[in-house]
């Protein structure tokens, strides 16, 4: 039993392809324009594919760095027009004194023209007078008679406290 390899001959098959062309083509000999035109937008129809959706766009997202950043930024530039404000203030109080010693300074020495002192009445001699005001009468300090500080004396050192001070003054 043995099987020889030669070729077979070929059969005759029936193209789908070519049968429907054919078919298509005696069919269309028979239908006029429209109905073509109809007949191969309704196959259009059905081969078409859905249309492709667009590409969708992801939503932009913030991260909180950068609010934060951007607060950050804000913050410091506050900070420093502050700072700034602060130190123009200054400069302008500091010129302010300045010019007020200057002008002090220009009275000063107009008030400072210097004078000569009147002469004396040598026909009047000068003689000293006893004042009027009463003489002094010394004390001796009262000290802690405010209570405040009373507190760290025992008993008896505040007797003699109490004692020197009902004493008479000093002539």
């Amino acid at each position: 039993m043995e099987k020889s390899h030669t070729k077979t001959p070929l059969k005759p098959v029936k193209d789908s392809s070519i049968s429907a062309a054919s078919s298509s083509n005696t069919a269309a000999k028979g239908m006029n324009k429209d109905e073509i035109k109809d007949r191969l937008h309704q196959k259009s129809k059905a081969t078409l594919k859905p249309p492709a959706k667009e590409n969708t766009k992801p939503q932009e997202f913030k991260l909180h760095t950068e609010q934060r950043a951007l607060k950050r930024a804000m913050f410091n530039y506050s900070v420093a027009t502050k700072l700034y404000l602060t130190e123009m203030h200054k400069k302008q109080v500091e010129k302010l004194h300045k010019m007020i010693e200057e002008e002090e300074i220009r009275m000063m020495r107009k008030e400072m023209i210097p004078r000569a002192q009147l002469m004396p009445f040598f026909d009047r001699p000068f003689f000293p007078q006893r004042s009027s005001r009463p003489l002094t009468i010394p004390r001796e300090p009262s000290f802690m008679l405010n209570g405040k500080c009373g507190d760290f004396f025992s008993g008896h050192e505040f007797y003699y406290l109490n004692y020197s001070l009902s004493s008479k003054p000093v002539k």
